[in-house]
This record gives C-alpha cells, structure tokens and sequence, in this order.
C-alpha cells in the first residue's frame, strides 16, 4: 500500500490577493484573466500602487493549492518546492504543514526570495496573477524526494513549471521515474499563456502521454489549436489516457478512458475564481485514489470548486474540505 495519494512537485509562491477594478489593469498595462511573470521590480511597482488596498496573504502555487487539497480530504500528500530562508519562505513551510503536507524542506533553505504572487480579483470574479518566482524558479532535480514519488499512488505536476529549464527537467524525469514505479501521472496545463507561448516544452513534459489531463476549454482548444470544444476533446485523447476539460459554470466535460462523463455544474453566484481549477484537481484526484469511478469523483470536485468561488483566496479550510467530502463518502 502507497505511503502518498498524491507525490506533487511546483512552485512555491505566496499569493498576495487584491480586490482591483479593470481601470487598475489599464493603468498597470497587466492583461487580464493570465498569469503573467514579472521581475521583483515590476511587482513591487504593482503592490505600490496597491499599497492603500488591504489584502490576504497565504501559501500558493497552482500544485501546492491542489496537493493542500487532498490532504484536507483526508488523503495523504507530498510536495516537492523550492523556498528561500525568509520570511516569506518559513511563512510557506508552517502554512503546508498546517495543511498537513510533507514536503522535502525539512531543515536547510537557501539564501534569496521565496516566490511571490500578486492576485488581482475584478468584479467579474476573475483573477489576473503577476507572479515573482524567485528561488523557485531553480526548481530542480534537487528538490525531488525519489522514495516519497515511488510510494505514491499519483504524481501530479503543474504546466506553470514549463518556464524554467530545470524544472521542465526535473518534471520529465519525475514523470519517467513514476512510470517505471507504476505511479500513475497527472499533469495540468494551468494556464492559456503556458499553451500560448510554451506548447512545445508542456509536449516534452507530457512525453509519450500522461495518465490523467486537467485543462480548461481555452487551454484545450490552444493545445489543439482550434477554437472547437469536439476537435479539442479529441486531440486530448491523444496525449492522455484520460482526462478533464472544465468549462466553469457550464461544467465539465472528462473521458474516462472508454467514454465521455458530463460533469454537471454547482450553480452559485462567483464571488474569485482564484485557485477553482486547482481545487477541482485535488478533489478529482483525492476521488480517483479512493477507487471512485469519474462521476462520482467529478461530482466530489464541481461541488468543491463551485463552493470554492463563493469567496476570496485559492482554498477552503480543513473543516469545510472536510464537510463536503464527507457528503460524497
């Protein structure tokens, strides 16, 4: 029996998330509803324009919000991560492990600046990311814990890693360790910018192709270059052995491997969509490790993501994550 639900490995970033009106996206030139990378020079010059503006601070980064997730399930999670010997990086450390996830800093942190990512949340409940990675744009095979990934059931990574060489490196190695362990890999593109500018290095993290796929309809139809959701779906089936398309309040749509599940949607009223694909991901996944078939797994996560919308920041606490799991048991 595997030690770990879930081996995760991605960046190690503490969101700093604003309530902001499109006219500050005009001013600051960001454009919205991506994530975009900037220098440390660049996002200090956006939180001094935000300085009036309150804000909540916690420990992101697209993987760790979905590894946090499965754990607050009640799985068990590992996270592989790069943070400095700051402030900002101890900050990362107490908050993964409040969330009760291993992870491979257990005592020495180098020098530098741990990750950051400045949030901006507009009325439309949208969210536009300006993200520092600082050290963790090292990110590299010396962050790897290679007993923990063979003793898990899933390897899960981020396509936010594509942007660094040596974390594009470090997840193909992953991937190709958990494979000869018969850990099964999931991957998610995370964002239409990733598909836009870096399709060619998600593909060599993918590989020959990944057990389990997680995208949204604009990255989809990116990856397959066609503005068709059927075209999309099908090109999917080519590089994934299974996987999930979501479409917001619409649902989702997820091939199973032998056919397609419609995933109905959890209608609410979207307050910040931060961290919702995320969520579906860890709720999908915890599913999928507890030996649940797609629709119920599914249900688990639209129920999870849409409860995630109603309010500000990527994740719920432990006891509310707990609720909801407890209604699909």
């Amino acid at each position: 029996m595997a030690t770990y639900d879930i081996y995760g490995i991605g960046n190690a970033l503490v969101d700093m998330e604003y309530e902001v009106n499109t006219q500050d996206l005009g001013i600051l030139g960001i454009d919205k509803g991506v994530m975009t990378l900037v220098d440390e020079a660049q996002q200090q010059s956006i939180m001094e324009h935000l300085r009036e503006r309150s804000h909540q601070r916690g420990s992101g980064g697209s993987a760790a919000n979905s590894v946090i997730a499965v754990s607050q399930f009640g799985g068990r999670a590992f996270y592989s991560c790069k943070v400095a010997n700051d402030e900002l990086g101890h900050f990362y450390m107490r908050d993964l492990s409040v969330g009760g996830v291993d992870t491979n800093h257990h005592s020495h942190k180098e020098p530098g600046h741990t990750g950051r990512c400045v949030v901006l949340v507009t009325p439309d409940s949208d969210r536009t990311m300006c993200t520092f990675l600082g050290i963790s744009g090292g990110l590299s095979r010396a962050e790897l814990v290679e007993e923990a990934l063979r003793d898990s059931r899933w390897f899960y990574t981020e396509g936010y890693l594509v942007t660094s060489d040596s974390a594009r490196e470090l997840v193909i190695e992953a991937r190709q360790i958990a494979e000869s362990a018969g850990v099964k890999t999931a991957f998610s593109l995370s964002d239409p910018n990733m598909v836009k500018f870096f399709k060619d290095g998600l593909m060599e993290m993918i590989g020959p192709g990944v057990d389990l796929l997680f995208a949204n309809e604009l990255e989809a139809m990116g990856m397959a270059e066609s503005d068709d959701l059927e075209q999309a779906a099908d090109y999917l089936r080519g590089i994934a052995r299974q996987f999930v398309i979501t479409r917001g309040p619409k649902g989702a749509l997820a091939w199973d491997g032998e056919r397609f599940v419609e995933i109905d949607p959890v209608p609410v009223e979207a307050v910040d969509t931060v961290g919702a694909g995320d969520m579906f991901a860890g709720a999908f996944l915890h599913g999928l490790s507890r030996g649940w078939d797609f629709a119920r797994a599914g249900a688990l996560a639209s129920r999870a993501s849409a409860t995630l919308v109603t309010r500000l920041g990527p994740r719920l606490d432990a006891a509310e994550t707990r609720a909801i799991g407890a209604q699909f048991a």
